[in-house]
């Protein structure tokens, strides 16, 4: 189970999560990330919330985008 720091805004929440899944594994490197869409269900937020922590990800340099193809690990 993640646990999820409530103060955090929920963009930092979703990244955080992400990141921890990229740590351990269940993102493998070179494997692509689900679509904002579901999880957005999976989180319960938006997808504008979903992209944003996405781009923060990219920003760190933990994952990249390929237009038209998705989202990969670093």
């Amino acid at each position: 189970m993640i646990r999820m720091n409530a103060a955090q805004p929920p963009w930092r929440r979703v990244a955080t999560a992400l990141e921890q899944r990229i740590e351990d594994g269940t993102y493998a490197k070179g494997s692509r990330l689900p679509g904002a869409v579901p999880l957005s269900h999976e989180f319960n937020v938006a997808p504008s919330t979903v992209a944003k922590a996405v781009q923060d990800l990219k920003r760190r340099g933990l994952v990249t985008a390929s237009p038209g193809w998705g989202t990969f690990v670093l």
